[in-house]
């Protein structure tokens, strides 16, 4: 109550797109580099393996980040963390925009990550805090409608400006929507007093934390060019960040001074809900980082195009949005979750069946299924999750909760990069068989190919264009069958957990 008192002579639309707009910026940078990591990796000349370091650097700085909201804000007061993320995450865009190396510009996506972590869970507190106790409704539907929908958004525009610019404008743009924010919050976020009780800070956590993430990520990244734990030091690393990890497990459940509160996953709603939640992020952007790959890889798209293709999702967003409250007044919110699911899965589902010479349409149609999907698993799971929670934990209960998705989401898309690539050798095995003199269907279209290229060249040239073309034909066939693995696993998981929100219980049973 004392904090919305301090709002009361600010506009509170003023202050919600003060605050909203750099966490909804952050949200926006991070999908569109999704549609421009063909080119950043061709600009650079790395490999996707290489590539995939701008996703998880930011997710994994992310993440970390995420865990010392709490305390910085503890120890800084809100309003100077906010501006300090401010500055940092636009530093981060400008060395993106910058940077003449591949390993530059992972510098720069890890000082974003830095920057952005904060301003999701602070947007929340914020909003809470200035808008009336009977507009909290509305401040979480503005929150949800910002982050989720630039997210959403976040391809589409990214292609637009790869395609009609340059991919240096995804980072670049976030330089002036930085400067601007800045002078926002100074102007209207109120600020609380920094803790001058001396507290015990838990440093051994927070040091055993970055550890495990630092050395979660470098496995991550190099397992699959390294050829996983064929390779000693990865081996090494992958023992030593289990160890970590364990120590870190074990010393925030003993330690009365932790800053991870472990103990709320007592709490089954929060443990399901978690485990549920962090499930869905995982198919989402599974969906969100492989399609454009895809899209543009194999079937050749622009990638405005690609981004195209993901827009029907921020229409059905939009819709389920203005329609997800009446049905959690009208249905078992479990029931919800698991219909969601079912849309979920059923969506990536849609993908197993592309080939080569699919329709716009076609895979554009998945995509205003996921929608629904997202808004009517992630939306119930968060009111369930967190609802059983004391309130004096709510704030801890929505660090951890939110932690746990973005980890997922960063093992997800080096696990899903490692299966495309393992995939893709697997099946060009199985296809290059075909490729044999004795195959009378691969001889006719070799004869054919060498009579097409020969108009104009000698026969010893056309005869090798037409093998060339042959194996690169079988190499896009065996590329895009990895994706409709990767694609069919994800669904299966999907479906597997459409029965999972039935283990936690609803909010009557316990008032």
């Amino acid at each position: 109550m004392g904090e919305s008192e301090q709002y009361k002579n600010i506009p509170i639309w003023l202050i919600a797109v003060s605050i909203l707009m750099p966490t909804s910026f952050a949200a926006l940078a991070t999908t569109a580099t999704n549609v421009a990591i063909p080119h950043i990796s061709g600009y650079y000349a790395a490999t996707a393996d290489e590539a995939k370091w701008i996703v998880t650097s930011y997710m994994v700085a992310n993440a970390c980040m995420i865990m010392l909201t709490g305390w910085l804000e503890h120890i800084l007061g809100r309003k100077q963390l906010i501006k300090i993320c401010i500055a940092v995450f636009t530093l981060g865009a400008l060395m993106c925009t910058i940077a003449p190396s591949l390993n530059f510009m992972v510098l720069g996506r890890l000082i974003q990550g830095l920057g952005g972590g904060p301003m999701t869970p602070i947007a929340q507190t914020v909003l809470l805090s200035a808008f009336p106790e009977d507009k909290k409704g509305v401040a979480m539907s503005l929150f949800g409608l910002a982050v989720m929908v630039c997210a959403i958004l976040g391809p589409s525009f990214g292609g637009f400006l790869v395609d009609n610019f340059n991919w240096h404008y995804i980072y670049s743009v976030n330089i002036p929507v930085g400067i601007v924010s800045f002078m926002l919050i100074t102007k209207n976020i109120q600020d609380t007093e920094p803790s001058k009780e001396k507290k015990h800070i838990d440093f051994v956590g927070m040091s055993a934390l970055i550890i495990w993430l630092l050395s979660m990520q470098i496995v991550l990244d190099k397992g699959q060019q390294y050829n996983w734990f064929d390779c000693a030091w990865i081996s090494w690393l992958t023992g030593f960040s289990l160890v970590v990890l364990s120590f870190l497990i074990i010393w925030e459940i003993e330690n009365k001074n932790s800053f991870i509160n472990l103990r709320l996953f007592k709490d089954r709603n929060f443990l399901i809900g978690t485990v549920i939640s962090t499930a869905v992020s995982m198919v989402v952007f599974t969906t969100m980082y492989l399609a454009p790959q895809f899209l543009q890889n194999v079937l050749g798209y622009t990638a405005l195009l690609s981004g195209y293709t993901m827009a029907p999702r921020v229409i059905s967003c939009l819709i389920m949005l203005a329609v997800i409250p009446k049905l959690m007044k009208i249905y078992d919110s479990r029931i919800l979750i698991a219909v969601g699911f079912f849309f979920l899965g059923l969506a990536t589902f849609v993908y197993t069946n592309v080939n080569l010479a699919v329709s716009f349409l076609y895979v554009s149609i998945p995509n205003v299924l996921l929608g629904i999907g997202v808004i009517l698993t992630f939306i119930p799971i968060s009111a369930l999750a967190l609802g059983t929670l004391p309130k004096e934990q709510l704030a801890n209960g929505a660090s951890l909760h939110n932690f746990c998705k973005t980890v997922g989401v960063a093992v997800i898309v080096s696990m899903s990069s490692t299966l495309v690539a393992r995939h893709s050798q697997i099946h060009q095995g199985y296809l290059v068989d075909n490729l044999s003199q004795y195959s009378l269907i691969f001889q006719n279209k070799m004869a054919g190919w060498v009579h097409t290229f020969m108009q104009g060249a000698s026969s010893s040239f056309a005869l090798n264009k037409a093998n060339a073309y042959a194996y690169k034909q079988m190499l896009a066939q065996a590329n895009m069958f990895a994706y409709v693995d990767t694609f069919a696993i994800v669904a299966l998981l999907a479906f597997i957990l459409i029965p999972a929100a039935f283990f936690m219980k609803i909010k009557k049973e316990n008032s």
